[in-house]
């Protein structure tokens, strides 16, 4: 009787169980999944509201956003800063990780703690303003690689999954000869790739989503990103409805060509995240549980 219980009593928290995180999976699916049969929809079912599956299936939204004269050039501008911003901040950052295990780099552990606390401190927006000025990343391209070439995050990853190799393949590569660089350009990368995939998910995403450069430094329209195209577009949003008619069916129509718009410019954005990220999510976790216990 007891063990009858115990089951009935464990199926039913096990079917609780299911049932919030089927709610909870809901509530965070939902959302995008609703932009998105909203950006593949007709103007009228937009109007009428679209809340299970598509209406009137037309891809009318994308095609008008990128005929849109500084979309295009913005994907170009995103792409680019992600994957060259991705490339050098990974290398870096694994870079000096690396080398703060090295017992023979002078006050290592001064360093790596000056890296630490770069965590928890900073100067603030006016003077990270005044310093990029200064170095001449106004309107510069450059602006959105360099500053993050190293990020202290990245690097504590990174030295404590290193620190998880075997010494005696360091050691074995420096009896042979090995400088610095070769071991670790042939076998720290090789050996750390679960950290190094970790990271390039992290960075890649960082890269792809940050818009607040763009905004504070870049004035030049060729140089803006996709992010703070969506930023300006959401944030001009009741200005882009003209208001010089009195016609009531074309102001209706106006507001759902930008709606329809806001739709498909928020699904540009987040797609590639959400095509990339699976495919580097066995990398994250192993990458994550190996490189980050370590203390």
């Amino acid at each position: 009787m007891r063990r009858q219980t115990k089951s009935l009593s464990s199926k039913f928290l096990r079917g609780l169980n299911f049932f919030l995180l089927l709610v909870f999976a809901f509530l965070c699916v939902y959302p995008l999944y609703f932009i998105f049969i909203n950006s593949i929809s007709g103007a009228d079912a937009v109007v009428r509201g679209v809340y299970i599956l598509p209406e009137d299936f037309s891809l009318e939204f994308y095609k008008s956003l990128l005929q849109m004269p500084n979309i295009p050039n913005s994907i170009v501008v995103s792409v680019a800063r992600t994957v060259l911003g991705t490339a050098l901040t990974v290398i870096c950052s694994s870079f000096l990780g690396y080398m703060v295990t090295q017992s023979e780099l002078p006050m290592r552990k001064w360093v790596y703690r000056f890296v630490v606390a770069t965590m928890y401190f900073n100067a603030g927006l006016i003077p990270w303003y005044i310093l990029m000025v200064n170095l001449g990343l106004k309107n510069n391209f450059l602006l959105y690689i360099l500053p993050s070439a190293v990020g202290a995050y990245y690097v504590v990853l990174s030295k404590t999954y290193i620190e998880s190799i075997p010494a005696s393949v360091e050691e074995s590569a420096k009896i042979d000869g090995a400088g610095v660089l070769t071991i670790y350009a042939r076998l720290i990368l090789p050996m750390s790739m679960p950290i190094i995939a970790c990271l390039i998910v992290f960075c890649a995403v960082n890269q792809w989503n940050a818009w607040s450069d763009n905004f504070y430094l870049v004035s030049d329209p060729k140089l803006s990103t996709l992010q703070y195209q969506l930023y300006m577009n959401l944030a001009n949003e009741s200005s882009n409805v003209t208001t010089t008619t009195s016609s009531s069916s074309l102001l209706r129509s106006k507001a759902t060509t930008e709606l329809g718009l806001r739709y498909a410019l928020s699904m540009l954005t987040v797609l590639p995240i959400i095509l990339v990220y699976p495919f580097m999510q066995k990398y994250f976790v192993k990458g994550i549980m190996l490189g980050a216990v370590k203390g």
